[in-house]
């Protein structure tokens, strides 16, 4: 179970960061075009936006997988999933408001993805008690 858990916060976090840093460094106009029309959902936000949701993926990211790395507490790297989550329940309802279904079921699947990961650190995460 372990292992499986690595693989897919290795995968989501390389993922994330990628998209992160090009919602961050690439300007609002051509990230909209960056991946054919799939994010169009650019228009509705700000560019201050878009590099806030961009750091707090990367930042998401990090916590995926850092924690158990650098020997931090281990419960940090669910409570990043769960971030995460929070952040793909955001882009599903914007593809919900925007009717781009096909593109919100790829959004639930990552929110399901984080929610495996919570699900599983948890259980393995030791607590104080």
């Amino acid at each position: 179970m372990n292992t499986a858990l690595w693989i897919i916060a290795g995968v989501l976090a390389i993922t994330y960061v990628g998209c992160g840093a090009a919602q961050i460094l690439v300007p609002k106009d051509r990230y909209r075009g960056l991946r054919g029309s799939s994010q169009h959902w650019a228009d509705d936000f700000q560019p201050g936006h878009l590099t806030a949701i961009g750091t707090l993926k990367i930042i998401g990211a990090i916590g995926l997988v850092l924690p158990p790395l650098a020997g931090l507490p281990p419960v940090l790297s669910p409570l990043a999933a769960c971030g995460l989550m929070l952040v793909m329940a955001g882009a599903a309802t914007t593809r919900f408001r925007r009717c781009e279904w096909a593109y919100m079921a790829v959004d639930v699947v990552f929110l399901a993805a984080f929610a495996f990961l919570a699900w599983g650190r948890f259980a393995l995460a030791p607590f104080a008690g």
